[in-house]
Order: C-alpha cells, then sequence, then structure tokens
C-alpha cells in the first residue's frame, strides 16, 4: 500500500494482508460477538507485529478486539486502520487509555454503517442488478460479470483506499489529540455515542410488547399502553439489560441462550408477553 507514513513498523505486504483479510469479516458472524472474531482475523498479523515481545500484551489486545462489532464491511477497514493506530499509542505510550479503542469503534460502528449501507445496498447493489438484467434480457453472456464488477469495483477501492486513510489519519488524529489533551473528551463523547447507537439498536431490533388486557368497570386496560407512558419500549431495555447482567456474570451463553427460549416460550404460552 502507498505511502504508508514513514516511521510505521509495517511493510505493504502486511497492509495488503489486512485488505484481503478484511473480505472475511463475515464469514464467522454470530449473534454474541458479531463480525468480531472476522476484524480481530483481519488485523492480527499487525498485533502480532505489534506487540511481538510482548505476549501478555498481544493477549489483552485480542481480547480488545473480540467485543462485539457490527457494520457495513466495505468501510470496515478505516476501523480496522485506526484500530492499529491506536494498539501502536497503547505500546509505544504508557499513559494511552487501552479502554478508548473500543469506544472509537463502536461510535464509527453508526455512522460508517449509514454511509456503506446507503451506497452498497441502496446504489451500487441496485444499479449492478439493473445494468445485468438488461444484458441478461438481449442474451448476453457478460450480464453476471456487469453485475460483479459493478458491484465489487466499488466495494474493492473503498476497501484499500479507507484502510490506509484510518492508519495514516487516524495516527495524526491520535498524535493531535494526544499533544492537546482532548483524547480523554473525545473518548467521553465517542462512548456517548456508541451508548445511543446500542440504545437504537435495541429499539430496532428487540421486539417484545405484553398483550395483556383488562376490562374494569366498563374501562379497557391494555398493559402496553401503560408501559409505553411510563417509557417507550421499557419492555426491550429491561430485557436486554438483564442479559447483560447476565453477561457480565460470566455466565454461559448457551445457558442464557436456553433461559430465554425456556422464560420467552413459557411467557408466550401464558400471554404475558409477545416476542
Amino acid at each position: 500500500m502507498a505511502d504508508v507514513k514513514a516511521e510505521s513498523r509495517f511493510t505493504k505486504k502486511d497492509f495488503r494482508g489486512v485488505f484481503w483479510r478484511s473480505f472475511t469479516l463475515l464469514g464467522s458472524m454470530n449473534f454474541e460477538r458479531m463480525e468480531a472474531l472476522g476484524f480481530l482475523y483481519a488485523i492480527m498479523p499487525l498485533l502480532r507485529k505489534i506487540y511481538k515481545d510482548k505476549p501478555e500484551k498481544l493477549k489483552e489486545a485480542m481480547h480488545r478486539h473480540m467485543a462485539a462489532f457490527n457494520m457495513t464491511v466495505a468501510p470496515s477497514p478505516f476501523v480496522m486502520g485506526i484500530s492499529t493506530a491506536m494498539e501502536e499509542s497503547v505500546n509505544d505510550d504508557p499513559d494511552f487509555d487501552p479502554a478508548s479503542i473500543n469506544a472509537i469503534k463502536v461510535s464509527l460502528m453508526g455512522p460508517l454503517s449509514g454511509i456503506g449501507d446507503t451506497f452498497f445496498w441502496g446504489i451500487f447493489r441496485i444499479l449492478a442488478c439493473a445494468l445485468a438484467i438488461g444484458f441478461a434480457q438481449e442474451g448476453n453472456v457478460l450480464a453476471p460479470f456487469i453485475l460483479l464488477l459493478v458491484f465489487n469495483v466499488p466495494n474493492f477501492v473503498t476497501r484499500w483506499i479507507t484502510l490506509k486513510l484510518g492508519y495514516e489519519k487516524g495516527s495524526a488524529l491520535l498524535t493531535d489529540m494526544m499533544a492537546t489533551g482532548k483524547m480523554q473528551l473525545f473518548t467521553h463523547c465517542a462512548g456517548i455515542i456508541g451508548a445511543m447507537s446500542i440504545g437504537c439498536m435495541i429499539a430496532m431490533w428487540v421486539s417484545i410488547s405484553c398483550p395483556l388486557q383488562f376490562t374494569i368497570s366498563g374501562s379497557e386496560i391494555i398493559i402496553q399502553d401503560y408501559l409505553d407512558q411510563i417509557m417507550p419500549k421499557l419492555l426491550p431495555i429491561a430485557f436486554t439489560m438483564g442479559i447483560f447482567a447476565c453477561v457480565k456474570k460470566k455466565w454461559k451463553v448457551t445457558y442464557i441462550i436456553a433461559g430465554i427460549v425456556i422464560v420467552g416460550f413459557i411467557l408466550g404460552i401464558l400471554g404475558v408477553v409477545a416476542m
């Protein structure tokens, strides 16, 4: 990769490796950590190079990047680049806060996913399919190649450029923020944005409601209406925080999933909640 910063400990071959590994981001997608394992796999060679003489630090970095991560895959190398730059800062500066790495990752997930979804799923995919269908209707054998090229050329270019941009500009940004003392403020703000993003995902993805209703003195009482008056999406957030508490207590994920299935089934049969 051209023009990587001069003081970088990485070679062009290292960055090409991350570029190709980024295509495995969804290879181990799961509902516990989402794309985290693919993310760690992509940057693992760089982490080994950063912490080559510090196995304990490498282990800590690996644990950091196994935290849940999920975003549109095309711009994800930008986050890989800036995460690598921050890992270098952790290794080189004992005062650098490692917790800021995941705070930055979470804060970038929402905005970059919004941009990535708009362009890659909303524009490039539709354009590629429309062009390919036009060729296919005419019996042109180039139709599938048109589809692949129109969608994947922007995909490849975006991955390549954003990886370099994230590493170079991320390093420069971090150096400036450390020098001016803005790093703590930025990390705090990133944490707030990350919490807001998680709240939005809970509201969109966790669907739980209470179908209970009663008639008292001729008036119909709908429990869900009262819950919404207290706080919209109260049951989804309460459910999510309960699962989070179980995870913090280090309960096994299989036990948590089994508990969700059993409790959900019983409450559903009794008509207490609808999931």
